[in-house]
């Protein structure tokens, strides 16, 4: 009779299986209709389509500029808003650092929405004023996605190196830009990776906060799908992914230090 021994590694099993279902092969299946006409001849004319047709061209432009419009916009509010809940002097309890996080536990869409509602009676109508609504709507639902590696990466900084700096007659601007903003650097690569690829690929919020009137990278996606044309959507979306991975390899460096960093205030 054939025994079977448990061992550790057969926990991993679970894991491999739902790797290869469900992000294995629906990513071999986005290379495929990417890569190939509607008959499933493999060609790569999308591709040259794709960078011939200057509305769609014209719509990635855009959508990096929204991308980088809101990164920078969550990286102004979050860096001061992470350093205040890493001060124990104003954070004692951590209740802070929860009242921020919390929003992220609600339902994606129910936060959109409540968000235009609340903007409705406050006179922004996403209607007459859909820019100024979407970019409030994206700084609103991506602020936390700065706030936590902010954070965590504020806790791992060198007190001492702070404290160095002003005992050598720093001032206080001098050491933010010179002490504080190199050790918090892959912090802010973090936020600023979590919030600008999901703010281009995102279609709910200008949806919803826009009125449609504002289309995104995400939209043409989510349009494509819908209306069937898998190859067309596809395409996009290795497109945006190839965009992840070229940002991913390019900041990998700073990642690495903040895996490096052991220190806790």
């Amino acid at each position: 009779m054939l025994k079977i021994r448990f061992q550790r590694k057969h926990l991993s099993i679970p894991y491999a299986i739902f790797l290869i279902l469900f992000i294995i092969l629906p990513l071999l299946l986005i290379v495929y209709y990417a890569i190939s006409d509607k008959t499933g001849a493999i060609n790569f004319s999308n591709f040259v389509n794709f960078f011939k047709d200057k509305n769609k061209l014209g719509l990635l432009s855009f959508s990096v500029i929204i991308g980088l419009i809101n990164t920078i916009l969550c990286l102004l509010i979050g860096y001061p808003i992470a350093m205040l809940l890493v001060n124990k002097k104003y954070n004692k309890s951590k209740v802070l650092f929860l009242l921020f996080i919390m929003p992220m536990w609600i339902n994606f869409v129910l936060r959109t929405a409540a968000t235009r509602d609340l903007l409705y009676w406050i006179g922004i109508n996403g209607g007459e004023m859909p820019y100024l609504a979407t970019m409030i709507g994206m700084v609103y639902n991506y602020l936390p996605f700065t706030i936590l590696p902010l954070y965590t990466t504020m806790l791992k900084m060198d007190k001492t190196l702070i404290e160095a700096s002003y005992d050598l007659g720093a001032r206080p601007h001098q050491t933010f830009f010179k002490t504080i903003i190199p050790m918090t650097m892959p912090g802010i690569v973090s936020a600023a990776t979590m919030v600008f690829m999901p703010t281009m690929s995102s279609f709910v919020i200008s949806d919803i906060m826009g009125e449609r009137k504002i289309s995104l990278i995400g939209n043409a996606i989510q349009f494509n799908f819908d209306q069937s044309r898998w190859n067309d959507g596809s395409l996009i979306a290795l497109i945006m992914l190839l965009i992840i991975v070229i940002i991913s390899l390019l900041t990998r460096n700073i990642q690495k230090q903040e895996d490096a960093r052991g220190s806790i205030w």
